[in-house]
Formats: C-alpha cells, sequence, structure tokens
C-alpha cells in the first residue's frame, strides 16, 4: 500500500459505525490498516465482523451521543483504557423530518445535541489530548449536501450540517499551527437508515435520482473512502476543506 494513503498504526474513533456511513468508514479504516475504535448506542456486532473480515481490528465502545458531556468524557476515558487516538471522525447523527411550521422543540434540540453540539465538545476533547501530549491527530466530521442547500422539511438537520461546516472551518484555522488537520465530508444521497424513507417513496426515489449525475444513490464505502484520504498522510495540507462526495449533486 502507498503509504500517503495507509492508516498504519493509526487508532481512529469512529461515532455512529453500528451502520450506514459509520460502519462505511469504519471498513474503509480497516482495509488502509488502522485500528478502529467504534462509537454507537447499539451493537456494532455487524461492523465488528466486517472490520475482521477486513483484516483490521475493532472495539466496540456503547455511549449515548445525546448527552454532549457524556461524549466529550467517553474520548477522555477510551484515550486512558485503550491509548492515544490518531483521528477522529465525528460520523453520528440523526434526522427529524416535518414541516417547518410543525416542528418541536423537542426534535429540534435532540437533532442540534447530537449533530452539532455533540461533534463541537468530541473534537474539542480529542484537541485537548493531542496537544497535551505533543502529538498530532486528524479530525473528519461529516456534513451533508444539505450544509450548503436547505432541503425540504428538515429545518433541524439543515440547521445543524450548516454549522458543522461553521465548526470545522473554525478548527481548522485555529488548531492548522498546532498539528491538528479538521476537514469534513458532505455526503449526497447514501443508501443509509436515514434515507431509507426517501428511497421507499417512488416518486421522491425517482426524483432524486434524476439529479445525481452518477445516476445512483451513493453507498457507504464511497464515503468511507473519502474518509481514508482525509486522515492519512496523503491530506496532510488540508485544512477546513469541506469535501462533497454526492454522485455530482452539487454540480448540477
Amino acid at each position: 500500500m502507498n503509504a500517503a494513503f495507509s492508516l498504519a498504526g493509526k487508532r481512529i474513533l469512529v461515532t455512529g459505525a453500528n451502520t450506514g456511513i459509520g460502519q462505511g468508514i469504519a471498513v474503509s479504516i480497516a482495509r488502509a490498516g488502522g485500528a478502529v475504535v467504534g462509537v454507537g448506542r447499539s451493537a456494532m456486532d455487524d461492523t465488528a465482523r466486517k472490520v475482521a473480515a477486513a483484516g483490521g481490528t475493532f472495539v466496540a465502545v456503547a455511549a449515548d451521543l445525546a448527552d454532549p458531556a457524556a461524549a466529550a468524557s467517553m474520548l477522555d476515558g477510551v484515550w486512558d483504557e485503550n491509548g492515544p487516538l490518531d483521528g477522529l471522525v465525528n460520523n453520528a447523527g440523526i434526522i427529524r423530518r416535518a414541516d417547518a411550521v410543525e416542528l418541536t422543540d423537542a426534535d429540534w434540540d435532540e437533532v442540534m445535541d447530537i449533530n452539532l453540539k455533540t461533534v463541537f465538545f468530541l473534537c474539542q476533547s480529542f484537541a485537548r489530548r493531542v496537544l497535551a501530549g505533543g502529538r498530532t491527530g486528524k479530525i473528519v466530521n461529516i456534513a451533508s449536501v444539505l450544509s450548503f442547500q436547505g432541503g425540504i422539511r428538515v429545518a433541524s438537520y439543515t440547521a445543524s450540517k450548516h454549522g458543522v461546516v461553521g465548526i470545522t472551518r473554525l478548527l481548522a484555522c485555529e488548531w492548522a499551527p498546532k498539528g491538528i488537520n479538521v476537514n469534513g465530508i458532505a455526503p449526497g444521497y447514501i443508501e443509509t437508515n436515514n434515507t431509507e424513507a426517501l428511497r421507499a417513496d417512488p416518486d421522491r426515489s425517482a426524483s432524486i435520482l434524476s439529479r445525481i449525475p452518477a445516476g445512483r444513490w451513493g453507498a457507504p464505502e464511497d464515503i468511507g473512502d473519502a474518509a481514508v484520504f482525509l486522515l492519512a498522510p496523503a491530506s496532510n495540507y488540508m485544512h477546513g476543506a469541506v469535501m462533497p462526495v454526492d454522485g455530482g449533486w452539487l454540480a448540477r
């Protein structure tokens, strides 16, 4: 393997690793030689099997990322119990669909806490440990094409993903001189639990596919391989970038 794209000897924490994009990222990291610490609320046995099949190691950590303070404490615990982390992938996220006039306070707060507030405080916890140890590190935040568009019936999700881009750029500016790369990925329409309702609606699915130049929904490994690039030495001069991986959606 080209050393520029290798994660050999690196330990990466991935949130939301039980399924979908998080699972795809975990498997791609394993293929690149990295060790994965997967964080999620539900069992990650399937991910562990797939990581093992790819030749990697997987440590599962149960955590409720709806509590930002608990999430940050969890990262410190992982660092202390499993050794230093070389990378953090903030992938965990939720979505609540409702007309803007019907969205509740609870749905707004739940989405913002997981998708934005926890992302920031996990970045903060990771950076504190990296800087205290005189190390370098890489952070990859999973944004969305709705970081750049409005969308329909997903007000809190859209707001949170706009915020992810802002946080990514701000932290990159602060931490680039200190040896921490902070970048993001903006997935398009990927085959995950979050898009199941869209894919099950024939009219909505056809409308989405008609706008994607690649002519297909994305697969989790499409995002996983992009994450490997941003975690590997090949991206050492990238700071504050948010890469669309969307089949050409934003270019249309």
